[in-house]
């Protein structure tokens, strides 16, 4: 459904309406579009004295040829000469350059003096960012510091990127990565993510990388060769998916009900996929999806995205709505996980994603049923992360409001308020959590394992 609120906002009266009354200014966010580089525009670099993250952030920005500057930092220097970028020099007092993304390596602050760095270096550019820029903050996951100082200090990190995602406007997104003292080779497909379009709606995020074996892959094509089974993928969010994993190389096999049938067909016909038309709830469900696999290879990636609400207050629900919406939501993922983990149904380096919602974080209104189901599927990350082998991962996505025939059947004012209660001003795409997955199902995302990202323009309710 189209946000009239957005295209009024773009008028002549609608600038002089919103102007004066001071209402949310919703801008057009920039989107990935094949082909184009990771990110169009200037990157300014910082590091705080003794970073350690500063090299494997240079090696990125060289590997995507980004435009890159820093200020007068010898150690910054060096370390970007180690990894062949060319830094151009940012003079101080210089106002007038503007850039797409600012990026931070924070991994040398140890104390909670030290954190004035982060005052030192945003302050003087805080106006330079570009209209749909990046403000991204890499540091030391704090459970793997050296000192509680230092862990003090990095966990404070959430609360500075969560508080600029909130004040710079004009849809710079600003998110932190928290990576593993000795993960520093695991950073790159998170790195590019979060500096491209494909971020737009991701915004007030931390995403924790760890440590794991370190893929060669083909960035244009990052899915090539691999197999992936999309549940709930005839329309909405799921069709999304499914167009972005074969955008990204994929064969898709495209999973609904059988009464989906015929738009199952289409949305495998627009992406070269095939189908399997299933029950997720029938008891046979896992061995039915390895064996739909089996002719592609075997599964390499699975995304549980079906799901469905059957909203009442707890004191009006009947018990068919919450086993129903329990079932579906989180049951049947949970069955499904088990049979293929313990019956090879899942290959080597493959990806679980899981998708939540931020009620599952946040609880919302008549929703006991869904958040339960959406909280649960939090802990079937958190709880099966630790217990995986073989290079297997499992994340979530959490959605807010995104822009679906769902969200269009919401009553007006309730639906505006769900727009507008973010950093973005507006509701997201199917699209923006189609390319959160795809950063998860990433052959090179071997260090993201129990993440759980909120696709949802840092949305208020549970922030």
């Amino acid at each position: 459904m189209a946000d009239q609120y957005q295209t009024f906002s773009k008028s002549p009266i609608g600038k002089f309406v919103i102007k004066n009354l001071g209402l949310p200014s919703p801008i057009e966010l920039d989107r990935f579009e094949s082909p184009t580089p990771v990110i169009k525009g200037a990157v300014l670099l910082g590091a705080a004295p003794n970073s350690i993250l500063s090299e494997s952030i240079a090696q990125v920005l060289s590997n995507i040829h980004a435009n890159s500057y820093a200020g007068n930092n010898a150690q910054l220097q060096q370390a970007a000469a180690k990894s062949g970028l060319n830094l151009s020099a940012f003079n101080d007092g210089d106002k007038e350059s503007k850039f797409k993304a600012v990026v931070f390596d924070a991994s040398g602050i140890e104390s909670s003096e030290q954190l004035n760095e982060l005052y030192k270096f945003f302050n003087p550019i805080a106006r330079q960012i570009q209209t749909s820029g990046r403000v991204i903050v890499v540091g030391l996951t704090p459970e793997t510091t050296g000192s509680i100082k230092q862990a003090i200090a990095q966990r404070a990190l959430e609360g500075f990127v969560k508080s600029v995602g909130k004040e710079f406007k004009k849809g710079i997104a600003a998110n932190l990565v928290y990576v593993d003292k000795d993960a520093a080779a695991n950073l790159e497909s998170t790195l590019r993510f979060v500096l491209s379009p494909r971020s737009a709606y991701v915004s007030g995020q931390v995403i924790r990388v760890s440590k794991a074996e370190v893929l060669d892959i083909d960035w244009a094509k990052p899915l090539a060769g691999k197999t992936a089974l999309v549940t709930g993928a005839s329309r909405g969010i799921g069709e999304a998916i499914a167009h972005v994993l074969a955008r990204d190389g994929a064969h898709v096999i495209c999973l609904d009900v059988p009464q989906q049938q015929a738009d199952l067909d289409r949305v495998a016909s627009e992406i070269g996929g095939s189908t399997l038309a299933l029950d997720i709830t029938a008891a046979d469900a896992g061995a039915e999806i390895k064996a739909a696999a089996a002719s592609q290879g075997g599964l390499d990636i699975i995304v549980h995205n079906a799901g469905i609400t059957r909203d009442k207050t707890l004191a009006n629900m009947k018990p068919e709505f919450w086993d129903l919406v329990i079932n579906i939501n989180l049951s049947a993922a949970e069955r499904i996980n088990d049979y293929l983990l313990n019956n090879q149904g899942l290959n080597a380096n493959g990806r679980i994603v899981c998708v939540s919602s931020i009620s599952g974080i946040a609880g919302n209104l008549g929703q006991t049923n869904y958040a339960a189901s959406k909280a649960g599927v939090i802990g079937l990350v958190k709880f099966t992360a630790p217990l995986l082998q073989q290079g297997i991962t499992i994340n979530a996505v959490a959605p807010g409001f995104i822009e679906t025939q769902m969200t269009a059947a919401i009553p007006f004012a309730i639906r505006e308020a769900g727009r507008r209660m973010n950093s973005m001003s507006q509701g997201g795409l199917p699209v923006d959590v189609a390319e959160t997955i795809a950063l998860y199902a990433s052959t090179a995302s071997t260090g993201l394992n129990g993440n759980v990202v909120r696709v949802c323009g840092q949305s208020l309710l549970g922030a």
